[in-house]
């Protein structure tokens, strides 16, 4: 991923082993990454059971935030293709019992319909 997209705050994918192996600990026992995505400090990653955020802050990152997202809590998502002139594409996630969605930017590197069927398969379960 380039340092352009990254400050323009879009995603870039991670092979699903590699998030594994650094996200190790957040997992249970036998969850699966199955896609992981990351900015410049943050990622996100889809497991077989929930969606987690990993939200890096302060200027180190040493103070880290994870939210961990059930798929039963996803009431709705969107994702909205790159265009001629908007050269990222954009998901958005509706949880449940809040009014504003969870927004991803991703670059022009990244299937947005392989994330789109992501989500059809986790949340329409």
């Amino acid at each position: 991923m380039g340092l352009f997209d990254g400050m323009m705050g879009n995603a870039s994918r991670i092979e699903p082993q590699a998030a594994a192996q650094e996200f190790g600990r957040l997992l249970s026992p036998r969850e699966e990454v199955h896609a992981a995505y990351q900015l410049i400090r943050d990622s996100f990653l889809f497991t077989d059971r929930r969606l987690i955020l990993v939200d890096k802050q302060g200027m180190t990152g040493r103070k880290v935030e994870y939210h961990s997202i059930p798929y039963r809590s996803i009431t709705h998502f969107s994702v909205e293709t790159a265009g001629t002139f908007d050269l990222d594409a954009e998901l958005k996630i509706w949880l449940s019992g809040q009014a504003e969605p969870i927004t991803k930017q991703f670059g022009k590197g990244v299937d947005v319909y392989e994330v789109q069927a992501l989500m059809s398969a986790y949340v329409a379960r």
